[in-house]
């Protein structure tokens, strides 16, 4: 079972038991999350999909650690002239443990098209 939900303007595609890096979430290391912007969840060839979230689609996850990406350099320059800057930057970001996904299709429903 799959499920493919947004958290932090990014949509990304989960299975329980995938670790993911999500952006920066208000939680301690070792509480639980829940992310209800599902939008959609399929398994095997039955899929569901939802307009534009699935009701009552659910994927629930674990804090593993709250860390900062490897720092990236920004330059700005402009030939011949004395203009240029520089700059760096770091983002925050959540690692997560998906744990569970409720709300999926059942048997026999909603197969896929050929």
């Amino acid at each position: 079972m799959y499920a493919v939900f947004v958290t932090g303007g990014k949509q990304y595609r989960a299975s329980p038991g995938d670790q993911l890096q999500v952006e920066k979430l208000p939680a301690a290391e070792g509480d639980s999350v829940e992310f209800t912007d599902v939008l959609m969840i399929g398994e095997g060839r039955n899929l569901k999909v939802g307009k534009p979230k699935v009701a009552g689609g659910k994927v629930k996850a674990k804090v593993l650690a709250q860390g900062r990406t490897d720092k990236v350099s920004v330059i700005k320059f402009k030939r011949r002239t004395t203009y240029k800057r520089m700059g760096t930057h770091r983002q925050s970001f959540t690692l997560v443990e998906i744990t569970g996904i409720t709300g999926g299709p059942k048997q026999g429903d909603g197969a896929a098209a050929e």
